[in-house]
């Protein structure tokens, strides 16, 4: 199946999808949002990941805010930082030439040999969920169709362990980030938003105002509104 690029969801909503769905239709169908001082502070990490130069280091090119997109799995977005590791006994002069003909000028030239790596940055810690790993593949699935490879790993690096965690797209991972993908199209294509179910994770949520998950019981955000005004 391949996709319009009308029909394009974000690579961020799998995140938002897997920690809660009706926070995700809250976001991406109704466009509701609030910032609380995690998503502040996710945000600036972020910012501050993305705005350096793109540089090469020990002839590794370091790619920061790189644009992503998949017509096979209708994906759009952007990696923090994509890692290009050149064949050993390539010259940094040939490495170089190759990049900018492959990726900058968008010829036909082979990374055969090279080495891709996708790097996220996330605020907190590891989770317990697959959401950053569902992300991180995402974005994996998107370099590969661009640039006719094959990724088998990335990090994710947590600003509150300073550390990166190795992440394997395996089979098992690959499944799991295709159905969350598949599932994000169904929810768009609905247009509907899911029913509040209160959970303890709930209290860190940004939109905690908005959906009311103890209270608030209407589908929709906007409905509520409405019948407020």
């Amino acid at each position: 199946m391949s996709y319009s690029e009308d029909d394009f969801v974000p690579i961020s909503a799998l995140q938002h999808l897997l920690f809660c769905p009706r926070q995700c239709a809250l976001i991406h169908n109704e466009q509701s949002w609030l910032e609380n001082q995690l998503t502040a502070e996710g945000r600036v990490l972020h910012r501050n990941a993305e705005k350096g130069k793109s540089t090469t280091r020990d002839g590794i090119r370091i790619t920061r805010d790189l644009p992503l997109h998949s017509f096979e799995w209708g994906l759009i977005g952007k990696a923090d930082i994509v890692e290009f590791h050149p064949p050993a006994g390539l010259t940094k002069t040939a490495a170089r030439r190759t990049l900018k003909q492959r990726i900058d000028q968008h010829r036909e030239t082979s990374l055969a040999g090279w080495t891709i790596i996708p790097v996220e940055y996330k605020r907190g810690q590891p989770k317990k969920d697959d959401s950053d790993r569902v992300q991180l593949c995402a974005q994996a699935l998107c370099l590969e169709e661009m640039l006719s490879i094959t990724i088998v790993q990335g990090y994710l690096f947590y600003g509150q362990k300073q550390h990166r965690h190795e992440v394997a797209f395996d089979p098992e991972l690959r499944c799991i980030t295709a159905d969350t993908i598949g599932r994000m199209h169904q929810l768009m294509e609905s247009g509907e938003t899911p029913r509040a179910e209160y959970q303890p994770k709930c209290n860190n949520c940004s939109l905690y105002d908005l959906c009311l998950p103890k209270t608030f019981q209407m589908n929709s955000a906007r409905a509520w509104l409405d019948r407020q005004l």
